[in-house]
């Protein structure tokens, strides 16, 4: 990173992109965007967490309350709709940061203590993404030994062993962050909740980062490799079966594997854009440049509000890919269901994306 990383924000939406290029062009307390543009932006994220609240609460009180919603897979979505729970949760202060970065009003524990939250609940939904991929791998791919390994009590502990990996790796967030203010100012103006001057010069900031793209990229890596695999896998079955129709077992893979595919998709795309900017950022400052200041600037915005539709987005794909999460709704809420069809029918089109086979039971 830059020399000039002295007043880095480090929270994982702008965390990394640095505000000390504009100290010399505004006064505190200080917003470096447009009040329209920050208005739109804080509407958006409202929404944002209308929906993601609702939907991430239901899918929890969904596998809560209906035993067989309770599967191994489920278990790690659940997981999932937790760490984006915990999300919305810091999206006060993080809206609050955007229209203005100093003063920070809330004290120093309150600083370090969002942005590890923040973090620790990215890492944990990544975690869990890959580690769903894996067991999706192991009950595709080789079904006999996934029905041993695969338990609800052991994904409840590798759940609980996942967010503790996460936890541990956001630990440094606690020295990286903290409320400092520019010398020989008042602090009750120029307090910012920001990177450490010691987490700078000490070089862990920078440590920090490559943690950080490592949590992204190497699962995102590990995925292609699982998804191509599982895919390679389902094609040749498909072209080895000597029966005319595709069993309940084998649509059931299918639809749960395109369900995580457009879950990891969705991953990927709005988290992609963060370390696009950072890098940006990166280059804006080797070359000294106020254009590419600006765009990183701007990227920071998207990202933003990429970082809060990835922890949104989730239950609406369930409930338009798997129709057994849109049948637990109704009945979350005590609606009626539609006339039953025959028994044919109903077999054949019963949700599989949020039901393990039966190997996993």
């Amino acid at each position: 990173m830059s020399n000039r990383s002295t007043n880095m924000n480090c929270s994982q939406n702008c965390s990394l992109y640095d505000m000390d290029y504009f100290d010399s062009y505004s006064d505190y307390p200080v917003n470096i965007f447009p009040i329209p543009i920050l208005t739109g932006i804080t509407i958006t994220c409202i929404l944002l967490a209308l929906i993601g609240i609702s939907g991430n609460v239901m899918t929890i009180l969904i596998v809560l309350k209906f035993k067989d919603m309770r599967t191994t897979t489920n278990f790690y979505l659940s997981s999932m709709a937790f760490s984006d729970l915990f999300i919305f949760v810091c999206m006060p202060l993080d809206l609050y940061r955007i229209w203005q970065y100093r003063p920070w009003n809330f004290g120093n524990l309150l600083c370090k203590l969002f942005q590890f939250v923040s973090e620790s609940c990215t890492y944990s939904t990544i975690l869990n993404i890959t580690a769903l991929s894996v067991e999706r791998y192991f009950a595709i791919c080789f079904p006999l030994k996934a029905k041993v390994v695969i338990t609800k009590s052991r994904v409840k502990g590798l759940i609980f062993f996942l967010w503790s990996v996460a936890f541990v790796s956001a630990g440094p967030i606690f020295v990286l962050v903290g409320v400092e203010h520019i010398n020989g100012t008042d602090p009750l103006l120029t307090n910012e909740c920001k990177a450490t001057e010691y987490a700078v010069k000490s070089g862990l900031l920078n440590i920090m980062v490559w943690v950080s793209s490592i949590f992204f990229f190497l699962p995102v890596f590990c995925l292609s490799i699982l998804y191509s695999l599982i895919g390679r896998k389902l094609w040749r079955r498909k072209r080895e079966s000597v029966r005319p129709s595709i069993s309940s077992r084998e649509k059931n893979n299918k639809q749960t594997v395109k369900m995580l595919a457009v879950v990891v998709f969705s991953f990927v795309l709005c988290w992609l854009p963060f370390h696009v900017g950072r890098y940006l950022f990166t280059k804006s400052s080797e070359v000294d440049s106020l254009e590419m200041v600006q765009i990183s600037k701007y990227c920071s915005l998207v990202s933003l509000i990429l970082f809060y539709l990835s922890a949104a987005i989730n239950p609406i794909l369930y409930n338009i890919m798997s129709k057994k999460y849109r049948v637990a709704a109704l009945k979350l809420f005590h609606v009626k269901k539609a006339p039953r069809r025959t028994p044919s029918t109903v077999k054949d089109e019963s949700c599989p994306a949020w039901t393990e086979t039966s190997i996993c039971t």
